[in-house]
């Protein structure tokens, strides 16, 4: 697996990665909300592949291993969890690959770090984390609710004929002319509606608790595995659905 793929698997990266605009991975995977457009769908793929599971998943592990193993100390956990988000970046640096990811890392991982050193409870390392994911929530219900859902914008973007793979900027909201397809991205956005709402059901009553260690553990297990679940999910609803819609044939004159 080509170690330039870029895009973010990180559990409170940007949905849509600034540099999926650009060009698609050079070994033509794809990632991210892109993967739900593809003909076929891999897990390992939809997160980023191997490192880049590594560098979202890092940081947090981490965290909560260093401040359990130093007596819940958080000066050594907030040190390891930013070392490796740099030695990440440092990483791509070094084998000048895309540092898009790396970099995204660092700055999630840097709010955490100060907020946490800031306020003195390790459990602020993962607030910035909620907040993120309170506002996805709120979001892509926002677009269901509007009549833009999410992954029906998504589609638009990435399939063959849209913006982002040379097509016209007019393809990415053309479904909208197709009740069946808006009902169906609708319905495949939902997933990321739960998803979101799962991780605060679950993560805020412990972070209000102080449950550290139950948090992070939390926030790792809903983080990557829940997302590719949630991928796939919205992959398998969408299916076909970029297709043109037949044109019904001309009933014979009588």
């Amino acid at each position: 697996m080509s170690e330039s793929q870029h895009e973010r698997p990180a559990e409170e990266a940007p949905l849509l990665d600034a540099a999926d605009g650009v060009a698609p991975p050079e070994d033509g995977a794809a990632r991210g909300l892109r993967a739900i457009t593809a003909d076929e769908f891999s897990a390992l793929d939809a997160v980023g592949g191997v490192r880049g599971m590594v560098e979202a998943v890092a940081p947090g592990l981490l965290f909560v291993v260093v401040y359990l193993a130093t007596g819940q100390r958080l000066t050594p956990a907030l040190v390891a969890a930013g070392g490796a988000a740099v030695l990440a970046v440092l990483a791509r640096l070094v084998q000048r690959t895309p540092v898009t990811q790396a970099f995204s890392g660092v700055v999630g991982v840097g709010i955490g770090v100060v907020w946490a050193w800031r306020t003195g409870d390790a459990s602020d390392y993962f607030a910035y984390g909620l907040w993120v994911n309170a506002a996805y929530l709120v979001g892509t219900l926002v677009t269901i609710l509007v009549g833009w859902p999410l992954v029906g914008l998504v589609v638009g973007m990435f399939r063959n004929d849209g913006p982002l793979t040379g097509g016209p900027w007019s393809a990415v909201v053309d479904w909208r002319q197709d009740p069946v397809r808006r009902r169906r991205y609708a319905l495949a956005t939902w997933p990321w509606v739960g998803m979101f709402g799962l991780r605060l059901a679950v993560q805020l009553p412990l972070y209000w608790a102080g449950e550290v260690a139950w948090l992070g553990t939390a926030k790792l297990a809903m983080g990557l595995p829940l997302t590719a679940l949630v991928l796939w999910l919205s992959w398998m609803l969408v299916r076909g659905s970029g297709a043109p819609r037949e044109q019904p044939r001309p009933r014979p004159a009588p």
